[in-house]
């Protein structure tokens, strides 16, 4: 049973079966491929960048967690899988697809196996068009110091679970409680029936705010218990009987006494003093709805302020991987402008400059985004700021390549701004090593491509420690 509280006290129901994941590399399905087995299932997994050698990290961890990796080639691992799972960005020309199509095996959406999972655990469910993984991460982070023993399914690896050795984007608990990370972007997010929905914001990123708010219409309708809902005006549409949370008189959950700094921000809750480890007023606003959230959850605010002062991060949201010569280096998913405009303002905290790199991610969402980019570079770079621009990510697939980051670079530089293109990545970056001086911080956004950690650990490895200036690729 499970008291009104949320706390539950009874098991999670087992999963069996053998479940085949094409593109097993990408964050949302090796979270899914990995609780499969933790909760008792059978795994195999195939990608194309694994064929290429590519992302060695990634796919050692998922064989330790008892997932058999295998080629992309539709021969699947000697065993014929109960279904083969994909998520939207795997096509149907992709061997395995094609193979199971011809086979008679299932092809399941990922957002299938996912709602399952919702559906037979007291799950809090987080979506919003931004901050969904750190809010995701803050949730567990707080009910696991307060020994409600919860499971998680995210997009982004918690630091916390990557120090006890997992990849970092699933981990399973003893009780039923499961947090997990709603995606509104490609629709999936219908498909869940969750005991707690937290909804963050609604802003234009992979659509048009009209084209998600029907879906956020779902998402509210569909949550079986407690609704925490931001007192962002655009949310007003959802906030009948919800639990509300932010910087208005209104807010059920109201930061109040704030205090900000390069690393970190104070504020207060109910008479409860609040501390929190990260920087930037988009933070304090992920806090208070992990707050709200956990609240419902029945966890007092001193236990919750317990958690948040322990809070590890995430990995790329806004992770400073350290410093060489005066110089830090932080790597960032910030990939709309809402993030990257909050991505910029917590690094101007940090350092006299900002040397931004950004990549784009998808031709069709840069496309989307385009003018909306330009507006943000040119609103948030100061003067002294500079912008590095290689050309837009392409994950495979079928695309119209019609623009090109030099369009960006171009309408920002229109502005007034300092900002360099270089299709080249590696001079891209051999670039900001050389232009970096002491009191800088080098910030590295972009989505989707696993690869910009490397790239930006190779930045902070070649900043000169006395003034030698060399590129070490």
């Amino acid at each position: 049973m499970v008291g009104e509280d949320g706390q539950g006290d009874r098991a999670p129901e087992r999963t069996s079966g053998m479940l085949h994941f094409a593109g097993v590399a990408g964050s949302g399905m090796s979270a899914l491929a990995q609780f499969h087995v933790m909760s008792g299932g059978r795994a195999s997994g195939s990608d194309r960048a694994f064929d290429r050698g590519e992302l060695p990290e990634i796919r050692a961890a998922l064989q330790r967690a008892g997932i058999i990796i295998v080629a992309q080639d539709g021969s699947f691992p000697g065993v014929r899988p109960d279904a083969v799972i994909v998520s939207t960005a795997v096509e149907d020309t992709v061997p395995d697809v094609r193979a199971a199509r011809a086979a008679g095996i299932p092809v399941r959406h990922r957002s299938e196996l996912l709602a399952g999972f919702v559906s037979s655990r007291r799950t809090i469910a987080v979506s919003g068009t931004s901050g969904k993984s750190t809010v995701t991460a803050m949730i567990y982070e707080i009910l696991r110091a307060a020994g409600r023993d919860p499971s998680i399914i995210t997009g982004g690896d918690l630091l916390l679970l990557r120090s006890a050795g997992l990849l970092g984007n699933a981990a399973a608990g003893r009780s039923d409680l499961l947090v997990v990370e709603a995606d509104e972007s490609d629709g999936s997010l219908v498909r869940y029936h969750p005991w707690m929905g937290v909804l963050l914001n609604l802003q234009r990123d992979h659509k048009e705010p009209e084209e998600i708010a029907p879906l956020f219409d779902r998402f509210r309708e569909q949550t079986t218990g407690p609704f925490v809902l931001s007192d962002d005006p655009a949310l007003q549409r959802w906030s009948r009987g919800a639990i509300t949370f932010g910087f208005g008189t209104e807010a059920a959950y109201r930061a109040t006494e704030i205090l900000t700094s390069p690393f970190g921000c104070a504020f207060t809750v109910d008479l409860v003093r609040f501390e929190l480890p990260v920087p930037g007023w988009h933070n304090i606003s992920n806090a208070l709805a992990a707050i709200a959230a956990a609240a419902a959850c029945g966890v007092p605010l001193v236990d919750i302020d317990a958690g948040l002062r322990r809070f590890h991060g995430v990995a790329r949201r806004f992770q400073s991987l350290g410093s060489r010569g005066g110089v830090e280096v932080i790597d960032d998913f910030g990939h709309n402008p809402n993030k990257i405009r909050a991505s910029l303002q917590a690094a101007q905290l940090r350092g006299e400059r900002v040397l931004a790199f950004f990549q784009p991610h998808g031709f069709g969402p840069t496309r989307f985004l385009r003018d909306d980019l330009i507006r943000t570079f040119g609103e948030t770079l100061r003067a002294q700021d500079h912008l590095y621009l290689p050309e837009i990510y392409y994950a495979g697939g079928t695309a119209v390549r019609d623009i090109s980051s030099r369009d960006i670079a171009d309408g920002v530089a229109s502005l007034g701004r300092a900002v360099f293109f270089d299709a080249d990545r590696k001079a891209l970056g051999m670039r900001m090593a050389s232009d970096a001086r002491p009191g800088d911080v080098i910030l590295v956004m972009g989505a989707r491509d696993p690869s910009l950690t490397v790239l930006a650990r190779r930045i902070l490895d070649s900043l000169p420690a006395r003034g030698d200036g060399l590129w070490k690729p």
